[in-house]
């Protein structure tokens, strides 16, 4: 396969200093509402990066759940890769790629773990379908085949036919803190657009402009 001739122009407009507000959340929710709006597939889906121990990277994709001045909010097992990762750095970068738009936000912080009444909160909003493959997924742990994985799922849903599905004690989220927001728009003959916002006093920005 030969990929060296795979490419395409970006042309569906620039991006200038003079678009942007001062608080970065507020334009990357003005970004978000146009990815929604243009029926974009999974516009919430954001690639979240973590490092172990050995210094590693890992990457998966999770909904982005909530948005505000204090950071992004996703839910996930606490046993899972990324939680236990978390545990030991906390540092962590998140990624949207919005390609139909032409459009990149690349977001780097600290995770901070979300409290038990926000966590029960979310919990009890999902449908009881996903309530129960919370509990019946133990994430990111070996699996002999799927078939137990269902096995699983359907005790579960036998169990709490008529009932509430608990919230596990092994299901969490967390809210990055932001530290530096980037954010990218693609351009003609690759003179992309990029401006980074950086947290210089606790929600104090510094724009500038990056190369492409």
């Amino acid at each position: 396969m030969d990929l060296f001739d795979i490419r395409r122009e970006y042309n569906q407009g620039g991006l200038r200093r003079k678009d942007l507000p001062e608080n970065p959340v507020e334009f990357f929710e003005h970004w978000l509402k146009q990815a929604i709006d243009a029926g974009l597939p999974d516009p919430t889906a954001m690639t979240v990066a973590t490092v172990d121990e050995d210094g590693q990277p890992f990457q998966r994709i999770v909904l982005l759940k909530h948005v505000d001045n204090d950071g992004f909010v996703f839910y996930t097992n606490l046993g899972s890769r990324k939680a236990k990762q978390l545990a030991h750095n906390a540092k962590i970068s998140l990624h949207f790629p919005w390609h139909t738009l032409e459009r990149q936000v690349h977001i780097t912080g600290t995770a901070e773990k979300l409290g038990k009444l926000e966590v029960m909160k979310y919990f009890l909003s999902r449908p009881k379908e996903s309530q129960l493959a919370a509990w019946a997924s133990h994430q990111s742990e070996r699996l002999s085949a799927r078939s137990a994985l269902e096995g699983k799922y359907m005790e579960l849903k036998k169990q709490f036919e008529k009932g509430e599905v608990p919230v596990p004690t092994f299901w969490g989220g967390f809210r990055v803190k932001i530290s530096s927001m980037e954010f990218w728009q693609g351009g003609e003959h690759r003179l992309h657009d990029r401006f980074i916002y950086q947290d210089e006093d606790h929600g104090k920005w510094e724009i500038e402009r990056l190369a492409p």
